[in-house]
């Protein structure tokens, strides 16, 4: 009796033959849909490359920002989501932009330096955060990952509603976007770990010293003694508050009011 012929082993790829249904993966989830009025963000331009990105954060790191933390976040959040379209290719630069209402976004390297000022020496990740000033959401976004909860307040309406959009594909939801008056905070969500601000006054308003946990800092620009525009850091301590004086850096004005 003749033996039957070996076997063949499947080439690679192996190949179903023909009339054979395919098979379905296990426990198979339909992706959440988007929503339909999700704005429609630029592409083809390289903008959302990591190997973009990460050329940014050698830049920041070469600037000296070295939180672990802070430079995972700053690698994670796509910037060129947050700018108008018109400025894309700018978006991974050192530089701040305009997104109307005569605000800006501020230079990664001051959002990093900011960032990092808020956890240093501090247990990670941050507890709960109170942002002054939301504009387009980008830093929100980045201190939504270094924080527990984010507080984020805009009083110009137009800014807030725009932040929302940027924000609302990316799903982020230990991050609370607030319309209201930044200069009086927001105590229905302190003591607050960290509070920090994207807008710089004379001083800084003494509600925002009073939502700061103990063991809190509040990292923001002020104008100092010398009449100029310094990033100021407070940390509020049992016997009181100590504040520093550093660089010099230029905010937007912080307002009152709504807009």
């Amino acid at each position: 009796m003749k033996a039957p012929p070996p076997r063949q082993r499947p080439g690679f790829p192996a190949r179903l033959p023909a009339g054979t249904p395919a098979p379905v993966p296990a426990r198979q989830h339909k992706p959440d849909a988007a929503p339909a009025h999700a704005p429609v963000r630029p592409s083809g331009v390289g903008m959302d490359s990591a190997a973009v990105r990460a050329a940014m954060v050698r830049k920041l790191q070469g600037q000296g920002i070295s939180h672990p933390a802070v430079v995972a976040a700053m690698l994670a959040v796509e910037r060129h989501r947050f700018v108008d379209s018109a400025l894309v290719n700018q978006a991974y630069e050192d530089t701040s932009l305009p997104i109307g209402q005569g605000q800006t976004i501020s230079k990664p390297g001051v959002v990093a330096r900011m960032v990092e000022l808020l956890c240093q020496a501090r247990a990670q990740p941050l507890g709960r955060v109170l942002e002054i000033g939301t504009g387009c959401g980008y830093q929100a976004a980045v201190l939504a990952r270094v924080a527990k909860e984010v507080y984020s307040i805009e009083r110009i309406r137009s800014l807030h509603e725009k932040a929302r959009d940027n924000l609302r594909a990316l799903r982020v939801p230990n991050l609370h976007l607030l319309f209201g008056d930044g200069m009086v905070g927001f105590p229905q969500g302190a003591p607050y770990a960290g509070i920090i601000a994207a807008a710089g006054g004379n001083d800084l308003p003494a509600a925002w010293i009073d939502q700061l946990a103990v063991g809190g800092r509040l990292v923001a620009p002020a104008v100092t003694a010398a009449g100029r525009q310094n990033l100021v850091v407070i940390d509020k301590t049992i016997n009181g508050v100590v504040r520093t004086e550093l660089e010099a850096v230029h905010f937007v004005p912080l307002k009152s009011g709504l807009a």
